[in-house]
């Protein structure tokens, strides 16, 4: 099978199929305890960030079996655990908000086509190459919006409606202050306190899980044997349903379309970011390689597939892959046998999650928010050169204040624009008419530190890149320039390593000008692709061959025959 997806340009090589051929019992055995034990820690986050993205809490866990399943069967990373992540949430409550759930379906689905698009043009490794600031900044904010989100929950805050933006959310906690509900604050403290304190003297089963099953006892106890109202828990707020769902139909116009593009390229974007963020954090540690093009496509199929049952987006969890390391699992049966582990839950246990309170799951979630933030990151970055620091408070203020999807077009454009700046002011370009310092020069010969120029030449040269940050900086150069019109005008380019279409244009509009005022333009130092490009574009024929030259020897061999011509 990999042979014909080779033979068709294809780079889709799913890991489980390889890591079948040498499977062993022993093998079988790590993963099935680490998948039980995967599926038992996705559970309560499955349920909370369902909850959290404005669905019911088995739409979370749908996600989670049907994102867990695909990511493992046919992804390129080997432990990789897929599923509903925080990232999402404020993204998906937003197209929830704005387009109804139907709108989300449609939007994750075209994320998903994205994603495989991505995938099948091998644009696995370019995503890595996503500036960090931006990373940590729409992180951070994504963060900070989850705590957010969770304040009225937590300390049990009575409110018919809560404000879907930051500011307001805000506003409306503190004119509802005084309807704090005492015993879901406690409870939600609580949760936090488990969650953080418990790993000390329980390893192997994770803090949110206890919280929620001790929370949930004692929840039941007060409501129903110590008379205490006014604890919300999931049955009071959803209906939920235990059957597996079928799949639904999904209506598409273009209008729709159209409109859900902006927020479909958020949601894959996210969704690279993230599980190749996973992927290699596991690479790391089970000194495995990831083949970040095949899962990209299956991470595109899950997004297609979890939407039409009734899920959210679905990506690569790094705190599941985690522990699926951490309890031994290598292979894809791992996330298999988590996703099976989910399932079984979904169709005999779920019922008994209409227990659980509001204020546990929003402990649980105000620790996935703290853990998300990388405060002590964020704060390093502040330390770092401007350019880096502006695109990290602007992805975050974005993110914050308006959505992500701003945030991350805004932080990828603004990343773009300071990075042709900073080679901009790398590059510069230098005029020499009367002779050329040759003691450190790669092209100097073997008595000859220095050039004397002939009378009537001018030598430009370039050092960097020359492409449109640096192009008009001939003019200004030419214009400082004030001395009488040379004959020739050298070219030096032996340090431009690349030109693009606007250098090139520049090049002609300089040569034009050139043969207009009278002066030969001769060209120096010209790499191999370079003068591929000047003869694709018959810049070649104009400026002639022969003006063409490999070094400054050259150059002023030919100036000088010009000269004399």
């Amino acid at each position: 099978m990999n042979f014909f997806l080779n033979k068709l340009g294809l780079d889709f090589q799913p890991k489980l199929f390889g890591s079948l051929k040498n499977y062993s019992k022993e093998k079988f055995i790590k993963d099935f305890m680490s998948g039980i034990i995967v599926g038992i820690v996705a559970l309560p986050l499955a349920i909370a960030f369902g909850i959290a993205s404005g669905v019911s809490p088995e739409q979370g866990i749908i996600t989670a079996i049907i994102g867990g399943f695909i990511v493992s069967f046919l992804g390129g990373c080997s432990v990789q655990i897929g599923g509903p992540t925080g990232a999402f949430i404020i993204i998906v409550y937003g197209i929830i908000q704005q387009y109804g759930f139907e709108g989300l379906v449609i939007a994750t689905i075209l994320a998903g086509f994205m994603l495989i698009g991505m995938g099948l043009l091998r644009l696995g490794t370019i995503i890595k190459f996503i500036p960090y600031p931006i990373i940590v900044g729409f992180t951070g904010g994504i963060a900070l919006v989850i705590f957010t989100t969770q304040i009225k929950d937590l300390f049990g805050l009575r409110m018919e409606t809560v404000p879907a933006d930051f500011i307001s959310k805000w506003i409306a906690y503190a004119k509802a202050a005084q309807t704090i509900h005492v015993a879901s604050l406690i409870m939600g403290l609580s949760s936090i306190l488990i969650i953080v304190f418990s790993p000390k003297w329980i390893k192997k089963i994770p803090g949110s899980l206890i919280a929620i099953i001790a929370m949930t006892i004692v929840a039941y106890v007060l409501k129903n044997y110590c008379g205490v109202t006014g604890i919300e828990t999931i049955g009071d707020r959803f209906e939920i349903n235990t059957s597996f769902p079928k799949p639904a139909l999904v209506t598409l116009n273009w209008e729709t379309i159209n409109a859900l593009l902006p927020p479909a390229f958020t949601i894959a974007m996210l969704g690279a970011i993230e599980s190749l963020l996973s992927a290699t954090v596991a690479d790391g540690i089970t000194g495995d390689k990831q083949n970040s093009n095949t899962e990209l496509i299956a991470q595109g199929t899950a997004n297609i597939v979890a939407p039409l049952f009734g899920g959210i987006p679905v990506t690569g969890a790094i705190a599941r892959t985690m522990t699926n390391i951490n309890n031994g699992g290598r292979s894809p049966i791992a996330g298999i046998i988590h996703a099976i582990v989910l399932l079984l839950i979904l169709l005999f246990l779920v019922p008994l999650t209409k227990h659980i309170p509001m204020a546990c799951l929003a402990g649980v979630l105000v620790i996935v928010a703290y853990n998300m933030s990388e405060w002590r990151i964020f704060t390093s970055l502040l330390k770092n050169p401007k350019s880096d620091i502006i695109v990290l408070l602007v992805t975050f203020f974005l993110t914050v204040i308006f959505d992500l999807t701003i945030a991350i077009e805004v932080g990828i454009l603004l990343a773009m624009v300071l990075l042709v700046k900073r080679i901009s002011e790398t590059s510069s370009i230098s005029v020499v008419t009367d002779e050329l310092n040759m003691q450190s020069d790669a092209e100097k010969t073997a008595n000859n530190d220095k050039l004397v120029l002939p009378e009537g030449v001018e030598v430009y040269e370039i050092d960097g890149p020359f492409f449109f940050g640096i192009a008009n900086k001939f003019e200004e150069s030419m214009r400082k320039l004030n001395v009488k019109r040379p004959k020739i005008r050298i070219i030096r380019m032996r340090k431009v390593p690349f030109m693009d279409s606007t250098g090139l244009h520049n090049l002609e509009s300089l040569y034009r000008l050139s043969e207009k005022e009278g002066i030969q333009l001769v060209l120096s130092g010209v790499n191999d692709k370079i003068k591929e490009m000047l003869k694709k574009n018959r810049l070649t024929d104009k400026i002639g061959k022969e003006n063409i030259c490999s070094n400054i020897n050259e150059a002023l061999e030919r100036t000088n025959y010009l000269i004399d011509k």
